[in-house]
């Protein structure tokens, strides 16, 4: 048996002793009657809190990350080291499997009632388990593609249980595309359902929003095919004087932009959380 250095040695039961856990988890969604998996990443002081019974325990605010279409729980993990940005900015992220959904709630299928799962039942269910902050101010949500109308969606109707919400990539304009990504399994075609088609699409959704109810960002490289839409949306908040980071930079609807998307979002939730824990 080879021996460990002694420095190695130490160095490794450090990063040992400081490692965020990732915890898969099955969700079981009264609405849709069935489990629904996601992952759980859990930054190591969350994991000690967890344990800590006394009153004043330290707790996290949580990031919800929502993937696209095609993809599942797994998804976010292999785009970036959610456990290293876990404990480095004190984040609990959760991942859950929205299938194709678009994280709606659809009047066709009983069984994809994703908007209910995200904003309620996901929500309570790790609450009950997670030192979580509970409340509107220690909850964000954001996605990439899919994911970012699908997190965008649920702020936006769900103001109550979401403070900040963000979208990389996202199809935040979903009827330029009535043939696409299973959207007509959810919603009927768009042909024959213009209205629903309207009143389930991101850039409809924000004429009533007001400044300030929403922290927002959005974000979409330049070869993006959603990049238009992106630039629509910012410009219809622009002219409705709604706040909000708008971001542009080269790339195309990718894991590689992604990777460079999602940290410099963390830096805008990040600072959301920051200010509203001082309040």
């Amino acid at each position: 048996m080879k021996k460990i250095p002694f420095l190695l040695f130490f160095l490794w039961l450090n990063v040992a002793a400081f490692a965020a856990r990732i915890d898969t988890v099955a969700v079981f969604s009264p609405g849709m009657q069935r489990d629904i998996p996601a992952v759980v990443v859990v930054p190591d002081a969350a994991a000690a809190a967890a344990d800590d019974s006394t009153a004043g325990a330290r707790r996290f605010p949580v990031l919800y990350l929502l993937h696209g279409h095609g993809g599942s729980h797994l998804s976010w993990l292999g785009i970036c080291d959610l456990g290293s940005f876990a404990d480095r900015l004190g984040l609990i992220f959760v991942c859950p499997d929205g299938e194709n959904s678009w994280y709606w709630d659809s009047p066709l299928d009983p069984r994809s009632q994703f908007e209910t799962f995200v904003s309620t039942e996901l929500v309570d269910w790790v609450d009950a388990r997670y030192p979580t902050v509970p409340a509107r101010e220690g909850r964000a949500i954001t996605g990439l593609s899919m994911g970012g109308h699908g997190a965008l969606w649920v702020a936006l109707h769900h103001k109550d249980r979401f403070g900040a919400a963000g979208s990389t990539s996202g199809g935040v304009d979903i009827r330029p595309f009535p043939d696409s990504w299973h959207m007509k399994n959810q919603r009927g075609e768009r042909d024959e359902n213009p209205e629903r088609w309207d009143a389930h699409t991101v850039i409809e959704q924000v004429d009533s929003l007001k400044n300030g109810e929403l922290a927002l960002i959005i974000d979409c490289g330049y070869g993006d095919f959603f990049y238009q839409v992106n630039l629509n949306l910012h410009d219809k908040l622009l002219k409705l004087g709604v706040g909000h980071d708008f971001q542009v930079r080269p790339g195309v609807h990718n894991s590689a932009y992604w990777s460079i998307s999602l940290p410099s979002q963390l830096v805008f939730f990040e600072r959301y959380f920051r200010t509203h824990a001082a309040q």
